[in-house]
């Protein structure tokens, strides 16, 4: 829903934190802030960066990126309010298509990874709150087949039922 950005930003970057490098845990997003990988902030700047200019990430730096790479392309705006920003919370964490295939399979259509006309008709036609529900058990079903659950099981699981919590309330 369109007047739901701010506050799901908000929420996802409570999940996020701050700077960090789990490289040496299994994490492969190696250097990260704000939940923004160095890899993608290099992507979005077009040009390498260090430790430095990671560590010096804000909220107001990464918002351009979270709202165009992430909430834009699973098409947020167009999903009713609370189921945005699960599929958003998502997308961030696992990525766009693995979000939007989820979002698929809970609706019923074709599970291609790009939210379309035909996905946005079959979320507008079930009930808000059944999709938030299926949806985080989904996801939290895909987080238990993870080779990594076991060191960052816990707080994926977290993490669901904190955006579940929150979509629940915005729906």
């Amino acid at each position: 829903m369109k007047n739901n950005w701010q506050k799901s930003f908000q929420y996802m970057l409570q999940s996020e934190g701050g700077y960090a490098d789990l490289s040496h845990l299994g994490d492969t997003g190696g250097m990260t802030n704000l939940g923004v990988t160095r890899a993608v902030w290099e992507n979005w700047v077009g040009h390498s960066v260090g430790e430095k200019e990671m560590r010096s990430l804000t909220p107001e730096k990464v918002e351009p990126l979270y709202k165009r790479k992430f909430w834009d392309a699973c098409r947020c705006d167009d999903l009713p309010s609370g189921v945005d920003y699960v599929v958003f919370d998502m997308a961030v964490n696992a990525g766009v298509g693995r979000s939007a295939k989820i979002l698929q399979k809970v609706v019923g259509t074709n599970p291609d990874g790009a939210i379309g006309p035909l996905t946005l008709a079959a979320v507008q036609a079930m009930n808000p709150e059944v999709v938030i529900d299926e949806f985080s058990s989904a996801r939290a079903a895909f987080y238990r087949s993870l080779p990594t659950f076991g060191a960052f099981g816990n707080g994926w699981l977290n993490r669901v039922e904190h955006s579940k919590s929150k979509a629940l309330a915005m729906a």
